[in-house]
């Protein structure tokens, strides 16, 4: 499967080149991965494991704006989702961040698979629902207190490539 330009036109996609530049694939995605997948998808991955949440939402959102099939769409706009959460908590907006968790998990309920693009959901669900639990447990979310060892999940891809749209 061919993969597209790595990212569109203009100064959000150049910005967008020198991040992947700048970043190594260091989370051991293999030369299947890198043959199989977009590079957005792979750099976003990169971009969420080293904390840099709005920058992974960029390189995914490059991605899920080009010509991709609809459950991709799908399953990028929840790992889009999911990396907005992590930013919202960074700047203080709990509120919206607890909206934007429970957005992600309908994307991912309705995609309706436990893999996809060697992302093992479930797990990746069960990490996220650990990491946030302390945000979901409180009626207001803006009381929520964040504790000291609150940490994103880490996303590991699954040995091997897969089929997606």
């Amino acid at each position: 499967k061919s993969s597209p330009p790595i990212v569109g036109s203009g100064l959000k996609g150049q910005r967008l080149i020198a991040l992947f530049l700048l970043v190594p694939l260091s989370f051991s995605a293999s030369e299947a991965h890198a043959a199989a997948y977009p590079p957005e998808y792979l750099a976003g991955i990169e971009l969420y494991n080293a904390g840099e949440f709005h920058a992974a939402h960029d390189a995914w959102e490059e991605r899920w704006r080009d010509d991709c099939g609809p459950r991709e769409k799908l399953f990028l706009q929840a790992l889009i989702q999911s990396a907005v959460v992590f930013h919202h908590i960074e700047i203080g907006r709990r509120g919206a961040a607890r909206r934007m968790y429970r957005m992600a998990l309908e994307k991912f309920e309705r995609l309706g698979v436990e893999k996809y693009m060697s992302l093992d959901i479930t797990d990746y669900l069960a990490q996220l629902a650990r990491s946030l639990s302390w945000l979901e447990a409180s009626e207001d979310p803006r009381d929520a207190v964040q504790p000291e060892d609150f940490e994103a999940p880490h996303i590991q891809l699954l040995p091997g490539a897969m089929d997606y749209d």
